[in-house]
């Protein structure tokens, strides 16, 4: 069976010469039993007609966001579809992303993608080889954007040069790679807990930590769009979690535990991002303590180590801590591993505020007796895809 059967397939044309490949593209997608929906620019359609396209897929073609508004295409297009490819991807719509720009449907549906969005770039040379380009595209890998790189050869304007569209094999290929991507924890029970617990000390003040659960927020999303059926146990914050989740919305420290341990037991894969409180007040007061002359002594008692009591009562499943570290990044890391019964920790810098509250981090995994793989910095988002792929490649392999 072809790996693009009842695969659901959105396609970008974009303005630029190459879009009459498109056509082909999309012709060889659903004779491999892709579903194609075609989404084009008006710079697009001075090149292709959208009949062409609604000959090829049997669909309706959409290139405005008045295009039946009834049903929200740009939100709907998006949502229905489990991967994007924009092909082929201009000067114009790569700045338009990186900018954030979102002045058409087009611009507008990927700006709303929660699914891969693959770009095939084609142009003239200098274009592809100017400055601002280069760091427009930079900045779209940084967030988590891939690509198939142009290639070398005859251009539109009878020059040599790279800027060539990606060959037809290329882009089916890097489709089918990101495919395979998205159904690689089908049918897998995956378990992550985020953010950061609170631990009162009377009715208005808590112990806690900056964390935000971004980094649980991104691997929750980042498994769902991979097949798995997931749970995300998360602490307080002001970020919203991803549709498609089960959440269970948790305070403190026991109650972390309370939600997480039980189902940890009968998880496929469990990822422990939450930056738990390691110690509360021992009494709470029922109302606010009074400001009083001198100084105020607490007595602050252990809380339930929840990563402890995963690792220990786990059965079949994997599990991954992480640790947050100021110094001996791994060697701490390592041993923490060890105590507390895991099979992978990834492990980041957060000397002088690093990494929590961040858009962006810095990962390095580490599991069994030698395995590392350094992860690099990237967003949160990029860094959950690079996470679970090493899960998955290296850590379950070994």
């Amino acid at each position: 069976m072809s790996a693009f059967a009842g695969k659901r397939v959105l396609l970008c044309v974009t303005g630029g010469i190459a879009a009459y490949k498109s056509a082909a593209l999309t012709s060889a997608l659903v004779q491999r039993g892709a579903i194609v929906d075609v989404a084009m620019t008006k710079a697009a359609e001075e090149f292709v007609g959208p009949l062409t396209f609604a000959a090829l897929t049997g669909r309706q073609v959409y290139s405005s966001l008045w295009d039946a508004p009834e049903s929200i295409p740009h939100i709907r297009l998006v949502r229905e579809a489990q991967v994007a490819l924009v092909a082929p991807a201009t000067a114009d719509i790569i700045a338009k992303l990186a900018q954030g720009v979102a002045d058409d449907l087009v611009t507008s549906a990927l700006l709303a993608a929660r699914i891969p969005v693959l770009i095939a770039p084609a142009m003239n040379d200098a274009m592809y080889n100017d400055q601002a380009t280069q760091a427009n595209l930079c900045t779209l890998r940084s967030r988590g954007y891939e690509f198939v790189e142009p290639e070398s050869g005859f251009l539109a304007e009878r020059e040599t040069g790279i800027g060539r569209l990606a060959s037809e094999d290329a882009i089916l290929q890097a489709l089918e790679t990101i495919l395979a991507r998205t159904q690689s924890l089908k049918g897998k029970r995956v378990l992550i807990t985020g953010g950061p617990t609170r631990e009162a000390f009377d009715p208005v003040r808590f112990v806690s930590n900056p964390s935000t659960g971004a980094t649980g927020i991104a691997l929750a999303r980042e498994a769902a769009l991979r097949g798995a059926t997931v749970t995300l146990v998360l602490g307080p914050t002001h970020l919203a979690p991803p549709a498609g989740v089960e959440v269970v919305d948790v305070v403190s420290a026991q109650d972390m535990y309370d939600a997480a341990v039980g189902p940890a037991q009968t998880a496929d894969l469990i990822i422990a991002t939450a930056a738990v409180s390691d110690w509360r007040p021992e009494t709470t007061s029922p109302q606010k303590a009074k400001k009083g002359e001198g100084d105020l002594d607490v007595h602050m008692v252990r809380t339930p180590d929840v990563l402890a009591a995963i690792g220990r009562e786990k059965h079949t499943g994997i599990v991954v801590g992480f640790a947050a570290e100021t110094e001996n990044h791994e060697t701490n890391a390592r041993e923490k591993m060890a105590r507390k019964h895991l099979d992978a920790i990834a492990v980041n810098d957060v000397a002088g505020g690093r990494g929590f509250g961040a858009q962006t981090n810095a990962l390095t995994v580490l599991w069994g007796t030698a395995g590392r793989r350094d992860l690099g910095a990237a967003s949160k988002e990029v860094l959950a895809a690079r996470l679970l792929d090493c899960i998955i490649n290296d850590v379950t392999s070994d």
